[in-house]
Parts: structure tokens; sequence; C-alpha cells
């Protein structure tokens, strides 16, 4: 399906809506029949009719088609958060005895689901690097029903080889499930590699304004069926209508900005890696990662997620630069319009700080969609500072 197709016309019966360009926003949370017979039928089948916002919607249905088609995927669920699209569907596949494998140092949020949330429910987690196919098949256990990954993860950007892992999974007939937050559908599409469950943070890169959270699942129609009609409905994550608007919004550039971010990512990253004040550049198109050749095997793109190592790397070190900033913010999450900064040192007591943990040092930086010497000039203010 041409991707213009999707971005512009898919889902958008205008002819329903006074031929308005965009669609409406339906700010409804209840809709009417006109006899008892219709309104059991949609009661019978929330998935498929628009009976109470809290299952469907019009104006979500639209996103829902447009974003199953971007994934490759049959059909699609959306969410108020990323989060609530990774958790829901692991507890609506989940049962007590159960054993799920996931990758080490995912998303904060998911990783504390894993340790902290599914063992009280009897759920055995393994976690393992996942660079190697190998850790997966020695981490397989008889009871293992979902393997997890999150390729590139956000802050080390380690891989997975998504195309083996699902053939692995497969054999065994466990589901397996993928974070593409950081690539998004246009970078990395991993229905088409035999992954089951693709979710991503739709905050990000989809609706590209900081101005919306959400989170989107896709699959096939049975997996996203059964989810929906079970733990969707009765745990209540249903985004509302105005957020799916933002997000049709948003999907209309979302090629411009992802390419634009990728492409001043290159300029930044190499101006930084012949800077004298950097240590190291991590980011999976730069030509030192490790994983270089897996990365451009699965991903179209890298979008403009990267994290450095200042050669200074002490604590106070880390922390003036980025109080120096002047234009680039200092912020979590990433895939607006502005060029944002967070240090792994945020979530690290000072007392616990560890010069020798590479991981402690890193400096995340998401690049929106500023010029390249706008942000190169702040980055390097911030850099003479140190001296």
């Amino acid at each position: 399906m041409d991707l213009s197709y999707i971005l512009n016309e898919l889902g958008e019966d205008r002819h329903r809506y006074f031929n308005a360009v965009s669609p409406p926003i339906i700010q409804s949370s209840n809709f009417a029949f006109n006899t008892v017979s219709d309104l059991r039928n949609a009661m019978a089948d929330e998935f498929e009719n628009n009976l109470y916002s809290r299952g469907n919607n019009p104006t979500v249905d639209i996103l829902r088609k447009k974003l199953a088609a971007l994934d490759g995927a049959e059909d699609a669920l959306l969410f108020s958060s990323g989060i609530a699209a990774i958790t829901v569907p692991m507890l609506a596949l989940l049962k007590k005895g159960d054993h799920i494998v996931a990758v080490e140092n995912s998303y904060s949020w998911s990783d504390k689901f894993f340790k902290d949330f599914l063992p009280r429910f009897g759920v055995e987690v393994t976690l393992i690097n996942g660079s190697e196919t190998a850790d997966f098949e020695t981490a397989i256990q008889q009871q293992t029903r979902i393997i997890f990954l999150e390729s590139p993860n956000t802050l080390s950007y380690e891989l997975q080889d998504i195309k083996k892992i699902a053939h692995l999974a497969q054999s065994k007939n466990i589901i397996t499930i993928i974070d593409n937050s950081y690539c998004s559908p246009l970078f990395q599409q991993p229905i088409l590699a035999g992954i089951d469950l693709v979710a991503q943070s739709a905050t990000k890169y989809i609706g590209g304004h900081s101005d919306v959270m959400a989170g989107v699942l896709t699959g096939s129609k049975a997996l996203i069926k059964k989810i929906f009609e079970n733990e969707f409905m009765n745990l209540g994550p249903a985004i509302s209508p105005q957020s799916a608007w933002l997000l049709l919004r948003g999907l209309r550039t979302l090629p411009l900005r992802l390419n634009r971010s990728f492409e001043t990512t290159k300029v930044i990253t190499k101006w930084l890696s012949e800077h004298s004040g950097i240590a190291s550049i991590t980011w999976p198109f730069s030509s030192s990662f490790p994983q270089l050749t897996l990365a451009q095997e699965q991903m179209k793109g890298c979008g403009g997620l990267f994290s450095f190592t200042l050669k200074d790397s002490n604590l106070n070190k880390i922390e003036s630069f980025c109080n120096n900033l002047k234009h680039i913010l200092l912020a979590v999450s990433w895939g607006g319009h502005e060029s944002l900064v967070i240090p792994a040192i945020c979530s690290i007591k000072a007392k616990d700080y560890d010069l020798n943990n590479n991981r402690h040092q890193l400096i995340r930086m998401y690049v929106g969609l500023e010029e390249p010497a706008y942000l190169i000039q702040d980055i390097n203010q911030a850099l003479s500072s140190l001296i």
C-alpha cells in the first residue's frame, strides 16, 4: 500500500463528513441506534461497531486503520500511553505460572513492569542482553509464552536480530512483542519480519508535536481482537478522540519530520565524533557502532536519538554541560519538533555515580527540526564552558 495513500486517504470517507479535508473530532462518548436489533448487534461486537468510546470511536477508527497499514499489520489498537500498549497485551496473554524472556536495558517503565509487577502475579521473567540470538535460545523454558524485544533500546541502542528471533519463537509457539518506538513504522517494520505484536509510543514521532500522549499496538486481527475484548475493555486505557485527531495531524508530516531529524543527526554525530571533548558516540548508524551491519539490514533509517559521553565524565562536568545548554531543552521523551537532552545521571543518586560504569556517563540527545548549525553552536558553547 502506498505511503502517501495511507497518510492522506486511507480510512477517510470524506463524503460522510461534508467532504471536509481534515476528519472531524467525534467528541462523543455515546452512540444512539434506531432499533433494539441494531443496539443488540453493536453490543455483541464493540470491536467492529461504535457503541461507547471506551471501545471504538469514529475518529480513533480512522487512525487505527492508518497505523495498522503503516506497520503492514491486519489491525491496531490505540492506547492512552505507550506503556499501556506494552503492559495491557502482556496481561491479556499471560497467566500465573507462565514465563517470559525480555531484553534488559529496555524503557524504564517496561523494566519496572518485568521486575516488580509480573512476579507479583506468578509470572517469571528472564532478562537477557539479547544482542545474540543464542541468548534467547538459552533463556527459553517450557513455560515461556512471550519474548519481548526493544530494538534498538532507548539509551545504549543494543539491537536484536528480529527475523532470527521471530523464526525461533515461531518454531516454539511463543508470541513475540517488540517496542518499536525508536524507529517508527517508517524505519522498521517488525511485522514483516515475523513479529506478532508491535507496540510503540505514539507520543513520539507519530504525534510529533509534543502535545499528545498515546500508544499503539499492531498485529493480527485475531490477537488484537482477543486483547480488545478482554483486558483492553476491562482496564479502559482508551485514547480520546481529541488525541486521535492530533495523531492524525502528526501523521501527515511524519516522513518529512523523521527524515529531517535523521539527516541532521548525521551532521551532529559527525561533528561530535571529531570534537576533542567527546569520548564516544553511540548511534546505530554511526561507523563505530558494533552492530552497524545488523542495523542497516533491518532498519531503513535511524531517526534522531543518540547518546554520547564526555572525555571528562565526572558528575559535575556532565551536570555543567547539560545546565549550560541554552537552546537544547533538558527533558525526557523525543520525537517532537524540539531538540532535547537527558543525562543518565538524572536517574542515579550522586553517591551512586560510578565513573567506571559507561551507562552512568551517557548523555542522550534527541535531534529535532532545528538547523544543524544552530544545534552545533549550542553544544559547542556548552562544551567550551567546561574548560
